[in-house]
């Protein structure tokens, strides 16, 4: 079984080196995973920019058009939190396309690792927190859409969100579609301020430290699954919750990060579900040190489904 990795050089593009927001971090994950071995040519896959109608599954065509031409007010910008480029508005338009080809190599696999996504602020008429269209929902709407068309297609998809801050666009995205299941994990106290309602929401203690917080997240996806029974899980793992990270507000130690992601992985396998992952957020000015934990997930996706 071959485990396909999904990446695109212009997801990093030069980008304010004081900017909160890590915009090399893909290109450094890339790299990062090529010096392991694990990212190769026979292995990585580049999508290609998404169709205007797979993205207005999930986004209104003005919210769109204003985005794509640079027509946002100060404050759809301000709230966008990154600032408008040629080079923002192409990786834009690729991203969710990633995500999107991501699940359907896992739903043939078994498993597929996105090298970005997990842009779950982005509402469905407007960007939100360095988020400016949500993948997650994009692709799931776009697996259903698909099922006139391909056997792949699942008959329902959980999207298992574990980055430190809740899935307010994915939740609010997707709130009349019965067949895509959102459950997000986590920190009670941090943005958004005012929480939309995923399908089930479970608000993590500020503070929180590894083994209660493992214990959390493992019941959480095994009520969610038993919730959703899922043909297809979507997960998120935003290492933001790492006890180091800036904008986290948790105490998830490196190891406890790593056996979150072994878990997740695990109990996939077990139940026979396949996986399709996505970074999520995570902030450090080490980008480095940032890139390690990020490639957890991709690290352990090769320990669990294709052991030495």
């Amino acid at each position: 079984m071959t485990l396909h990795l999904v990446t695109h050089p212009d997801y990093s593009f030069d980008f304010p080196a004081k900017h909160r927001f890590p915009m090399e971090k893909f290109r450094l994950l890339h790299q990062y995973l090529q010096e392991k071995g694990l990212a190769t040519k026979d292995n990585t896959l580049r999508p290609g920019k998404a169709k205007k109608e797979l993205l207005q599954l999930a986004h209104d065509p003005d919210y769109l058009d204003r985005f794509i031409h640079n027509r946002q007010s100060p404050q759809e910008v301000r709230r966008m939190g990154l600032p408008w480029s040629p080079a923002l508005m192409k990786r834009t338009l690729i991203a969710p396309n990633g995500t999107f080809l991501t699940a359907n190599l896992a739903l043939q696999h078994g498993v597929a690792c996105h090298l970005a996504g997990g842009t779950h602020h982005a509402h469905r008429d407007a960007a939100s927190g360095f988020c400016i269209l949500n993948d997650l929902a994009i692709a799931a709407l776009g697996l259903l859409h698909s099922g006139r068309k391909t056997q792949l297609a699942p008959a329902s998809v959980l999207i298992f969100d574990c980055d430190v801050h809740q899935g307010d666009g994915t939740a609010n995205i997707l709130q009349h579609e019965p067949k895509v299941f959102t459950c997000s994990v986590h920190c009670d106290k941090n943005f958004p301020a005012k929480k939309a309602h995923s399908d089930m929401d479970v608000e993590v203690a500020k503070g929180t430290a590894d083994d209660e917080y493992l214990a959390i997240v493992r019941k959480a996806f095994l009520t969610a699954v038993d919730r959703s029974r899922p043909a297809l899980v979507l997960y998120d793992a935003g290492v933001d919750v790492y006890a180091g990270d800036p904008l986290g507000l948790l105490n998830i130690s490196l190891g406890g990060l790593r056996a979150r992601e072994r878990m997740i992985l695990e109990l996939c396998r077990e139940k026979g579900l396949p996986v399709a992952t996505v970074i999520g957020g995570g902030y450090d000015d080490d980008r480095h040190a940032l890139t390690r934990r990020h490639a957890m997930v991709i690290e352990e996706a090769f320990g669990v489904f294709q052991p030495a």
